[in-house]
């Protein structure tokens, strides 16, 4: 029996772990290599960026919201002012869970359904880091209530801030307008690095139209935050620059004259300084509170609004179309005289109808037996309609439509509030593009009352007056007067638009005109000769009533078995003093019935108003 024994191969065992030796080590090399350029990178190359995530961490940036601009009257009485309320803002990215949050919320603070319904919307809306308000107007005793339960609510914080109030209500809430929550839309026309930190933003009236004067320059932040993002110390401010305040050249003591003045008529009262423009009072009825809006009008209030018959949130001293009525006639008028149609001393024949050559159709006359022979100042004085049909219809569509645009009919007038209507001063060829219909004479012939396809707005009308007023000089109105920076004393005067004078050939047209408008107020036979009692000086005015619908030709208008919506409109103009005017009126009061019974009395104690009269003078 043999026995076997077996040898160990060192060397082959040393090649092996010599092997391993030097793969690890190439390993770790390999490891320690890839760790350098790591670093390398991170530390170099990349430097940049995590050097900004880490001072992110530690840094916060926070913007400093401007104070908005104030607004005055022309008499420094405030109409647009900052007021310090509380309000809850959630920031939903650091809110965790989100829902159980809100329900939590809802319960501490009794939200109703619509409410919590519209906030998870705009949660659901909105990018997680933008801040939404959940409730606004917080109490003292609320507030209190949150900052017991702090703790139990991340991402969700109670902020003071400065929100818009208006101290006259609906008074000014059409010239004005109000400001509101800053949607998608407004995002489009805003500089969004100058808006961050601002939550309203001009809707509509002059807070819209000088938005940019108003609203001010951001400002930021810069703090130390901890762990928890609690601020540690301030490491840098750059405040804000504060909006400009904006005086305005409307007066708030002729502003509520002429509410009260329309009362519960709807319809505007429009008045200017001819000589400069300036627009001293806008009203619009009905009218409503703009209050609500600048934090969040609720969807049941709004739509008692929007849906209201009477459309209460509808400017009509800007957009609202009324047929002109007679207080086109001077303006026709005038065209006859400069176009040398007519003379002063021309004369029509009113029996109280015409007839165009070769037809039976009767165009009536307001007063049915007739004014017997006239010329064109008592055509004026009495508002003879026949006088004017026949003018009208001798003068022809054409050079009407042309020479009514000397006076901005059917153009914007330029005021310094967006949203403003046209209007509509007709012509053949706006018949043919818009209608694809040719014109006819009978059409021609109510132009030149006013009536047919004429459509003027209160503003518009004020301004032509104006320069009827002025001789022929056309000044653009103007809501706003002057800026000043905030905490200084010096007004800066805004742009005044330039005078241009209108290309008459006999400047003694427009006295004739004028004669004329002071017979309306003055004359024995004047339309309006019971307002033109116990003053120191004469007014230029026409009264006008404007048709709401149609009347048949055997048909006659009875406003006693119509419903009030049917009775006609009423409308008058004016300025004063007639010789050197200081302020023109126009005034159109829906349904009102005749111009000389509605809105020639208000007209009359706007003037009182503005002169500071009274009524026993």
């Amino acid at each position: 029996m043999s026995t076997q024994f077996t040898l160990k191969d060192h060397h082959r065992e040393y090649r092996l772990v010599n092997d391993r030796l030097i793969f690890a080590g190439l390993f770790a090399l390999l490891l320690f290599i890839i760790v350098m350029v790591r670093l390398a990178v991170l530390q170099i190359i990349e430097f940049e960026h995590f050097n900004s995530l880490s001072t992110k961490n530690r840094v916060d940036i926070v913007p400093l919201s401007p104070q908005r601009g104030l607004i005055y009257d022309r008499n420094g009485i405030i109409l647009a002012e900052n007021i310090p309320v509380f309000s809850l803002e959630l920031t939903p990215e650091n809110m965790g869970d989100v829902a159980s949050t809100l329900d939590e919320l809802a319960l501490l603070f009794d939200m109703s359904d619509e409410k919590m319904a519209d906030i998870k919307k705009q949660i659901k809306r909105q990018r997680a880091f933008r801040e939404i308000t959940f409730r606004q107007r917080l109490t003292e005793k609320e507030v209190a209530l949150f900052s017991v339960n702090r703790h139990k609510f991340p991402g969700v914080e109670v902020k003071g801030r400065l929100v818009r109030h208006y101290p006259q209500g609906a008074l000014f809430a059409h010239t004005i307008g109000y400001t509101g929550r800053i949607n998608e839309r407004d995002q489009k026309r805003i500089d969004a690095k100058n808006y961050k930190g601002t939550h309203n933003i001009g809707k509509t009236g002059i807070e819209r139209y000088y938005e940019d004067l108003l609203h001010g320059t951001v400002g930021y932040q810069q703090v130390e935050t901890n762990v928890q993002g609690r601020v540690v110390r301030e490491l840098h401010n750059t405040p804000p620059v504060s909006g400009k305040d904006l005086f305005l050249n409307l007066d708030v003591n002729l502003q509520r004259k002429a509410d009260e003045l329309l009362g519960d008529y709807n319809g505007a009262i429009v008045a200017l300084d001819p000589r400069s423009g300036e627009v001293l009072s806008m009203v619009s009825k009905p009218n409503f509170d703009p209050n609500p809006f600048v934090l969040g009008i609720s969807t049941k209030e709004y739509a008692l609004l929007r849906d209201s018959y009477d459309r209460p949130l509808f400017d009509r001293s800007l957009r609202g179309h009324y047929p002109p009525g007679s207080t086109l006639k001077p303006f026709v008028a005038l065209g006859g005289l400069e176009l040398g149609v007519v003379t002063e001393h021309t004369e029509s024949f009113c029996p109280g109808w015409f007839t165009l050559p070769g037809q039976d159709h009767r165009y009536r006359c307001w007063k049915t037996h007739g004014h017997g022979p006239v010329d064109l100042k008592k055509a004026i004085a009495q508002s003879c309609d026949v006088y004017f049909y026949d003018l009208a219809n001798t003068l022809g569509i054409d050079r009407l439509h042309n020479f009514l645009d000397l006076f901005d009919f059917g153009h914007r007038t330029g005021i310094d509030i967006p949203s403003e209507s046209k209007g509509l001063s007709p012509s053949r060829e706006w018949k043919r593009e818009r209608r694809n219909q040719v014109w006819f004479p009978g059409e021609t012939v109510i132009s030149g009352i006013g009536q047919g396809f004429n459509q003027t707005t209160p503003i518009q009308l004020a301004h032509a007056t104006a320069i009827l007023a002025m001789r022929g000089v056309n000044i653009t109105p103007q809501v706003a007067r002057a800026s000043r920076d905030s905490g200084q004393s010096e007004l800066v005067l805004l742009n005044k638009n330039t005078a241009d004078a209108l290309p008459m050939e006999n400047s003694e047209h427009w006295e004739i005109i004028i004669d004329s408008m002071i017979e309306v107020v003055h004359g024995k036979r004047g339309t309006a000769r019971h307002i033109g009692k116990n003053l120191p000086f004469q007014i230029a005015g026409k009264t006008g009533t404007a048709q709401v619908f149609g009347i048949k030709q055997d048909e006659k208008y009875d406003a006693a078995t119509l419903a009030k919506r049917l009775h006609d409109h009423a409308l008058f103009i004016a300025f004063a003093p007639a010789d050197k005017p200081e302020i023109v009126i126009a005034v159109i009061v829906e349904n009102g019935g005749g111009g000389s019974k509605t809105a020639a009395p208000m007209a009359r104690k706007m003037i009182d108003q503005y002169f500071g009269f009274t009524e026993d003078e």
